[in-house]
């Protein structure tokens, strides 16, 4: 299949992208580094030509405009993917999104698969839990002056490996219909920070904080009709080295 990736350098991305090739896909890298701006609809359309499915794995820069970043770039992709034929577009999320809508992330990707239905062909959200790789995104962005200080929130953490495979799937359409991915385990953020600073054999100080009261009481953790697939966490970190 000819499939496009929008978001192709990311962590998600570039795995994605990596898969399709090694299985003999022809891939479409959407992407700043790659020519594209999808705040702009310039380019789109041509670029999508021939292409099957797209794969939304857009981040935003900020928080502060995640909700007009995704809507915007989920009308731009889905015009001028239903403009250039294609008829699938596989879109990434959190899992309880719906839930959380008291954390203004949340509001922005629930907004991002609003905007995606409306304007796409083919649409199909896969709603995945916590990367194995946040613990570690939190322990940079939240330390400063040897003080960590993390959220206290149960999550059920994915390999992102898991992650680009289903979402390979649903592009292809081995695996069809939306879907729900966790890892195998529960675990405690704050925990997990903690023991990522342990194995560092750092000196920094983890200091729990408030989180959004949805978060705190579970709005993270996946329902039962989740895929559960791939390591849980200290398994994942243990073949990190």
């Amino acid at each position: 299949m000819k499939i496009a990736v929008a978001g192709a350098t990311g962590l998600i991305g570039s795995q994605l992208t990596a898969l399709a090739r090694q299985e003999g896909h022809d891939v479409v890298e959407i992407a700043r580094s790659t020519g594209f701006d999808l705040l702009q609809p310039a380019g789109l359309e041509e670029a999508l030509t021939g292409v099957e499915a797209v794969v939304d794995v857009t981040s935003s820069d900020g928080l502060d405009v995640a909700e007009a970043f995704f809507t915007t770039v989920a009308h731009h992709l889905g015009h001028a993917a239903t403009a250039a034929g294609v008829t699938r577009t596989v879109v990434l999320s959190i899992v309880g999104i719906d839930r959380g809508q008291d954390y203004d992330y949340y509001v922005a990707k629930l907004a991002h698969e609003r905007a995606t239905r409306e304007s796409a062909p083919g649409p199909v959200v896969l709603r995945a839990t916590q990367f194995h790789e946040f613990a570690g995104q939190m322990l940079q962005w939240n330390t400063a002056d040897g003080v960590a200080r993390v959220i206290d929130v149960p999550s059920q953490p994915v390999d992102s490996g898991e992650v680009a495979r289903l979402l390979l799937d649903l592009a292809t359409g081995v695996v069809t219909g939306d879907q729900d991915l966790a890892g195998p385990k529960m675990e405690r953020l704050v925990d997990q920070v903690r023991r990522l600073v342990e194995h560092a054999g750092s000196d920094v100080t983890v200091e729990p904080v408030p989180a959004p009261p949805s978060m705190a009481g579970g709005s993270m953790l996946p329902g039962p009709e989740a895929l559960l697939r791939g390591p849980d966490w200290a398994t994942w970190l243990d073949q990190q080295g």
